[in-house]
């Protein structure tokens, strides 16, 4: 009988070093998969913060697009541009910086080029238009007989 009590406690010791070891397997896979990418992401938003400077393009937690005006260090505020209104947000409240001003101003020249094309043929649309709806001298000439003969 106290064999088999024995074996019985042999058992259950396995099982308490296997409980160990998937307990030790379950912390490695928190920490791997979970904590280490969001350190990562803190240090490089840390980073993204310690560059701030004016002038930046930034958007805001809310979806609020601007420029930087100003920033207070002391107090970890900066004031935002956006559109002639001034803002005054925490430093934190910035979700990230846009690409600088060069990408941003080559939109803007390749936008303008656009609407120049865009223009140049609607006023030659509409120089055909008002030259066609101008009849002829010939045409002129015979509605104003048809005109004559109608009478």
């Amino acid at each position: 009988m106290n064999f088999i009590y024995l074996a019985q406690n042999a058992a259950a010791g396995g099982n308490n070093i296997f409980m160990i070891v998937v307990f030790i397997a379950l912390l490695a896979f928190m920490y791997f998969f979970v904590m280490r990418p969001q350190k990562k992401q803190q240090q490089a938003r840390m980073q993204m913060m310690s560059k701030l400077q004016k002038g930046d393009c930034v958007v805001m937690m809310s979806g609020l697009h601007g420029k930087i005006d100003s920033i207070n260090k002391e107090d970890n505020t900066v004031v935002i541009d956006a559109d002639g209104i001034y803002l005054t947000f925490a430093r934190m409240a910035i979700r990230q910086v846009l690409p600088s001003n060069s990408v941003s101003q080559k939109d803007v020249e390749s936008n303008e080029a656009k609407e120049e094309k865009v223009e140049k043929t609607e006023k030659e649309q509409a120089t055909q238009d008002v030259a066609s709806e101008k009849p002829t001298s010939d045409e002129a000439k015979t509605t104003e007989e048809n005109k004559t003969e109608d009478k």
